[in-house]
């Protein structure tokens, strides 16, 4: 297993990053709020979690290891592989997650697409012993605000991910931009994405 990649960012898309490690390009994909904190030409070290499928190898990245974590436990529910683990981690923190499953939160999870209210039941039931509780005094539900105008592209690559049509992602991404009327800063890319997935499920 790689458990982590350490180098320069040699380029950052909307689902995924390029670390060169001595001449070594890897790509990782991450949640948007994980990539957000990437920036090209800079340093960084990003836990990994490698998915070995019969014909792909595929690297995952997160802001800590306590994500990567959440992320390989999710994975131990039935119906629960890599793409829909990082959408969970997408729209929610590994605490808001741990807290969702530990108060039997449907509500919660269902704001992720792709989980129905059988699917949420049953990633309560199988990871309630698992996941624990949330961990710490819930300051690690904060992730690091994205750069002003970075953070539009970010969602809508998010919400595109998750499923959404482009046409709809800019809808509300455009919805969430009118509802923070130019604050400065915006808030975390992770804040922005779930009020944008609010705006599409009503």
């Amino acid at each position: 297993m790689i458990a982590f990649v350490s180098g320069q960012v040699a380029a950052a898309g909307p689902d995924g990053a390029v670390i060169d490690v001595h001449g070594v390009g890897f790509a990782v994909q991450c949640t948007p709020a994980t990539l957000a904190g990437l920036r090209v030409g800079d340093q960084a070290t990003v836990p990994t979690s490698l998915i070995v499928r019969e014909d792909s190898l595929t690297l995952f990245g997160f802001a800590d290891d306590d994500e990567r974590t959440v992320f390989e436990l999710l994975q131990t529910a039935s119906g629960v592989g890599p793409r829909l683990a990082l959408a969970m981690l997408a729209v929610h923190t590994p605490n808001a997650l741990r807290h969702a499953v530990a108060a039997e939160d449907l509500t919660a999870l269902t704001k992720v697409p792709g989980i129905g209210k059988k699917g949420a039941q049953r990633i309560v039931l199988e990871l309630k012993d698992r996941l624990g509780g949330p961990i710490g005094d819930g300051a690690g539900d904060v992730r690091a605000p994205a750069r002003a105008e970075a953070w539009r592209a970010q969602v809508q690559a998010g919400l595109i991910n998750l499923g959404w049509s482009a046409k709809d992602a800019d809808a509300a991404v455009d919805a969430v931009a009118a509802d923070l009327d130019g604050a400065e800063p915006p808030p975390p890319v992770a804040t922005l994405l779930k009020s944008a997935l609010r705006k599409l499920s009503k």
